[in-house]
């Protein structure tokens, strides 16, 4: 009997040694050792399709990210800059290309970011969580956040090119939909003009009884000023199919409604009430693509519609 519980012990206490070990090498990879692309000099952005590195947080030298642009022969200061935020493919370059076109038609300054991660398909916390928290569930400085990102290439990009632009819009789709709504609920302040949330898996809802990223606790989010901003919540007609792409089938995602469709119709009527209830402004707004599904070619077709003048 001792014998079976000195064994017993043992294993206990290999396993948690072992568990230990793995948390402060994934720690020490994850948010110690420096990683991302080398940096590329500091130049004007290109006609056409170019890309540029830089670090991702302006107080450390510990990330770098690429940001892809197409710039058309037209573009001139003060033009329109849109983001573009890829989805959970991370596959910036495929999201730029499909701007291609659009930003002749219209004349745009195309960014897209790269939020490169090797193990993205299992950890989504770094970027359309806006990587407040670390994996290990810790708080992120609000300097290291993927919304702050996406300030600092802004700030990069007027001060490279002497742009004086005060402002930028931004789109996303799938994953890069749940960024950008929560980007606008948790940085209202950001120099967004309008937003665009597409096809987003789930979302974050103003519960502030509900952990994030299902609901806002634990966040100092400014619904009130968040509301202010220009928010569209732009739905594919048939995207509720939701073996297409990255589902989440959680319990509390489940909640939110069995498919993409539903659970944007979900979120943004719990906003609309919350607004009513407290009689505050309101500038979000919802749209329908209609016979379109979970695909980004077709929903940013419609949305550089919503970003006109």
């Amino acid at each position: 009997m001792n014998k079976t519980i000195r064994i017993f012990k043992k294993a206990i206490l290999y396993t948690f040694f072992t568990l230990l070990l793995l948390s402060v090498t994934g720690y020490i990879y994850f948010y110690v050792l420096p990683k991302g692309p080398e940096l590329t000099p500091t130049n004007d952005i290109g006609t056409g399709i170019d890309s540029f590195v830089i670090y991702a947080y302006k107080d450390s030298e510990r990330k770098s990210i690429k940001v892809w642009t197409y710039k058309p022969e037209s573009w001139k200061d003060k033009d329109k800059m849109i983001f573009v935020m890829h989805g959970g493919g991370r596959n910036a370059d495929d999201y730029l290309k499909a701007w291609v076109e659009l930003a002749n038609e219209n004349n745009l300054l195309i960014i897209a970011p790269e939020f490169e991660n090797k193990f993205s398909k299992y950890t989504t916390n770094d970027y359309q969580e806006g990587n407040l928290f670390t994996f290990f569930g810790t708080e992120n400085p609000k300097s290291e956040w993927a919304y702050t990102v996406v300030e600092n290439i802004f700030d990069h990009i007027k001060s490279a090119n002497n742009i004086t632009n005060e402002q930028y819009d931004i789109f996303g789709h799938s994953a890069g939909g749940q960024f950008v709504h929560r980007m606008v609920m948790l940085m209202p302040e950001a120099r967004i003009g309008t937003a665009i949330a597409a096809n987003a898996g789930f979302y974050s809802l103003p519960n502030e009884d509900l952990e994030f990223p299902y609901g806002i606790k634990n966040t100092n989010t400014d619904l009130q000023k968040a509301y202010k901003k220009k928010l569209v919540i732009l739905l594919g007609e048939l995207d509720n199919d939701p073996s297409l792409g990255t589902f989440r089938t959680t319990d509390l995602a489940m909640q939110q409604g069995t498919h993409r469709l539903e659970r944007g119709s979900t979120f943004f009527k719990m906003n609309k009430e919350l607004t009513n209830k407290n009689n505050w402004s309101f500038n979000w707004e919802i749209d329908t693509v209609k016979n379109v599904g979970h695909n980004y070619k077709k929903m940013s077709e419609s949305a550089v519609e919503l970003i006109k003048d």
